[in-house]
């Protein structure tokens, strides 16, 4: 019985994980058209464990930009480095309570 009770807590931490990685970036994301934050939706399985903005500019937007913007300074390159600096620690400690682990 412990197994399937484990993979099930870990389901769930791992939906969480994704699900807070896509919502959190989204204010650190370029926008213009916001076709880019839309991209890491459609590009995304919640719960594989593995979040992709899939748009065919997201590499160069990510790599290639200033990490803000006149617009709004959170604004810019490396969205998920920024928010996982600003986050991380938040995300990981939710998702172990999740996934029935100790702090």
């Amino acid at each position: 019985n412990f197994g399937p009770q484990a993979t099930a807590r870990y389901s769930r931490a791992q939906k969480f994980v994704d699900n807070e990685v896509l919502r959190l970036s989204s204010a650190y994301i370029p926008i213009k058209t916001s076709m880019l934050q839309k991209s890491g939706i459609l590009g995304t399985v919640i719960g594989s464990g593995r979040v992709q903005w899939i748009a065919p500019y997201a590499r160069p937007q990510y790599y290639s930009t200033s990490d803000t913007r006149s617009y709004d300074p959170k604004r810019g390159g490396h969205w998920f480095e920024r928010m996982k600096a600003d986050h991380g620690k938040a995300i990981l400690s939710k998702a172990k309570k999740i996934g029935g682990g100790s702090e």
